[in-house]
């Protein structure tokens, strides 16, 4: 398995960089400890370019903070609209505070 050519075609299939990626396929290759799905990394990407702790941003997207946390923990995969959701915010965070109105 070829990690950086797996690599760049999700990020470029993303159309941005996934910094956790590399070590999420590496885990994967190996089998070994925790694997990161690309949809765990998106969940805590958005919430940090929010600058927010789990419960004010489960708040700020209407969701449970347990589900939030499943979400990032890889328990259960937030759907498409939630997905979406997520990728605007981490391109643009400030439109948390339109969730908030």
């Amino acid at each position: 398995m070829d990690i950086e050519k797996i690599a760049k075609a999700i990020e470029a299939d993303a159309g941005e960089s996934l910094p956790d990626l590399r070590q999420a396929l590496q885990e994967a290759k190996v089998r070994v400890g925790r694997v990161t799905t690309p949809e765990q990394m998106l969940v805590r990407q958005a919430r940090t370019a929010a600058g927010m702790t789990q419960p004010a941003f489960a708040e700020r997207i209407d969701t449970p903070v347990a589900t939030l946390r499943d979400w990032e923990q890889g328990r259960f995969a937030p759907s498409g609209a939630v997905l979406c959701l997520l990728r605007l915010i981490t391109r643009h965070p400030e439109l948390t505070g339109e969730l908030a109105a």
